[in-house]
């Protein structure tokens, strides 16, 4: 639902829900239980602008420069091979050594610099290139010791810039895989093309993104020139600060609990012209002529074609025009075909089982924008209670059965495409027997129904006149509200429950990946601030000053770097 409005607990909300149980009278004791104070919490997903992101790059280049004791380019080179997943690059780190690191990576360090003795400018080499001579000032050696004149260094940069390989050129010895030294790039390429040069480097800048698995732009449209960094986990829902929501794996609209997969097979289903098809095989005839589908409009078993063929509609086959109300002249279609009745009676099931899903599904996105227009009138009726000389002056519980509302009808409506593929045959027949795909999808229904029930009392109450409403009569609502929040908050984390434990538990867990269940809703990202500081992105005061890698374990290297961001070392999707 691209675009649309955020219906969330913003940052200054300072209440949650309590989880008192099931039923609606849970909270009826007492009032003020319903709602506790909980301090507000740092967002855990951030906002790259163009300003910050340089800022946050260098961030994780201070980490590995200071680690390892790299310049700033061998540490760009190293992150961009690991995709900037600075704990992967410590593991291979740990197991396989720093030289195993570097080799993997490309990256060339030299040491002893200043034993070597630079050429004379007088003298001359031989390039391997070109086969000509260049004088020492215009011929480049690089990190890895191979030596060429600087007009060849530069044709290569050029193509390798133009072709999209501007965050790792490699040396254009034979062989060698060695990454070249960006300054050395930069100064080569300006001399003849200043603008390439800034190609160049906006390309080493974007890597961070481009290239990096927890950040990624955001797919608004048209583009606001944000990107998304999440901390923990990518399979997850977030929302840009220009106010879209979407699903940060998948890039497509926020879709929980449906899996990533589900939903894309769920919308190609539902815009291309699949159940046309379905529709078109159970409800017309092929022409045995100009195979053109044809519709039957009355009650006779002789049918004809634009095309002037006429033929049998029981069987399809061609016939002349001369018949009767019993019968078809010399046509007889008794025979049996058992593959094309099989045919079309799977084709009829198959579009009358996705009807059911895609209307229920429908039926909720449908609601969810009704509800949606609702909100400014419910909140002008909030203005007109507080106005009344009652005793009850906090209406907070209704834009908080509101924001409730909102968050269960959108779980509610991709729970039935979640439904369609669960249960179906797509993805997991081979995985369940007809018995236990029937028993896991009583248990799901189950859950859903209820959910739905109490989803659609809360609607009910929210859209009552309360501002008319005595006090008594304005308190029972709320207590209804109240209550039915928290049921509904907890159908909500029951439902994801029996997704994650019951169903997908024991099937494709690695393929089918869901964003988890959020109480407060989808979590707004904050700004990346642009103003880096050194010292915040080093990790000197994390290490002793005499670190050696060597025969260290990885659960200590985890116990050393607590300030790094906190998932697993390899986590694939």
């Amino acid at each position: 639902m691209e675009g649309e409005e955020d219906y969330g607990f913003s940052e200054e909300e300072d209440y949650y829900y309590a989880d008192d149980g099931d039923s609606h009278d849970g909270l009826a004791d007492n009032d003020d239980s319903a709602l506790q104070w909980a301090p507000p919490k740092g967002s855990t997903t951030k906002v790259i602008t163009k300003e910050s992101l340089l800022a946050a790059q260098r961030e994780d280049l201070r980490r590995v420069m200071d680690l390892l004791s790299l310049k700033e380019h061998h540490a760009r080179t190293l992150l961009i091979h690991y995709r900037w997943d600075v704990e992967k690059l410590l593991a291979v780190l740990v197991e396989k050594g720093k030289s195993c690191l570097f080799t993997e990576a490309g990256v060339t360090v030299v040491e002893n610099v200043d034993d070597e003795v630079p050429p004379s400018s007088s003298s001359t080499i031989t390039c391997d290139i070109c086969i000509e001579d260049a004088t020492a000032d215009n011929a480049t050696r690089m990190e890895c010791g191979h030596c060429f004149c600087n007009n060849c260094w530069t044709e290569h940069f050029i193509i390798k810039i133009n072709e999209g390989q501007s965050r790792r050129i490699q040396c254009m010895a034979h062989r060698c895989s060695a990454i070249c030294d960006e300054a050395i790039v930069r100064n080569l390429v300006s001399r003849r093309h200043p603008n390439l040069a800034e190609k160049f480097d906006r390309f080493l800048l974007e890597s961070y993104i481009e290239d990096n698995k927890m950040v990624k732009w955001c797919p608004s449209i048209p583009h606001c020139g944000k990107a998304i960094r999440v901390e923990e986990d990518e399979f997850c829902e977030v929302e840009c600060s220009c106010g879209l929501q979407f699903c940060f794996s998948c890039l497509s609209e926020a879709h929980s609990p449906c899996s990533c997969l589900m939903w894309e097979r769920w919308s190609k289903k539902c815009h291309d012209e699949s159940e046309t098809v379905n529709w078109i095989t159970v409800h017309t005839k092929p022409c045995p002529k100009c195979y053109k589908p044809v519709e039957k409009n009355g009650g006779c078993n002789l049918v004809s074609c634009i095309c002037g063929q006429s033929f049998c509609w029981v069987c399809g086959g061609a016939t002349g025009r001369d018949h009767t109300w019993s019968r078809i002249a010399g046509h007889s279609c008794g025979r049996y075909k058992e593959d094309r009745e099989k045919q079309t009676e799977r084709a009829k099931r198959d579009l009358y089982r996705y009807m059911h899903y895609h209307n229920r599904f429908k039926a909720h996105t449908d609601s969810f924008k009704l509800e949606s227009k609702l909100k400014e009138s419910i909140l002008d009726k909030v203005s007109v209670a507080e106005e009344r000389e009652l005793r009850l002056k906090d209406f907070s519980w209704v834009t908080n059965g509101l924001n409730r509302l909102f968050r269960s009808r959108r779980v509610l409506s991709y729970s039935y495409p979640f439904a369609f593929y669960m249960f179906g045959e797509e993805f997991f027949k081979d995985e369940m027997t007809d018995e236990e795909r029937e028993i896991k999808k009583n248990l799901f229904e189950d859950q859903q129904q209820q959910l739905e029930s109490n989803v659609e009392k809360l609607s009910m109450f929210l859209e009552e006149p309360f501002q008319q409403f005595s006090q008594d009569k304005v308190m029972d609502i709320r207590m209804r509200v109240i209550n039915l929040s928290v049921t509904i908050d907890t159908l909500c984390q029951k439902m994801y429950e029996c997704i994650e434990s019951d169903l997908l538990g024991s099937l494709h867990l690695g393929t089918h990946h869901i964003a988890p269940y959020k109480s407060k809703g989808i979590e707004r990202a904050s700004e990346l601030s642009s103003c880096w500081n050194t010292k915040l992105g080093s990790t000197d005061e994390y290490l002793p000053s005499d670190f050696q890698l060597q025969g260290l374990s990885v659960w200590r290297m985890e116990r050393l770097f607590i300030p790094l961001k906190r998932k697993a070392l390899f986590h694939s999707k």
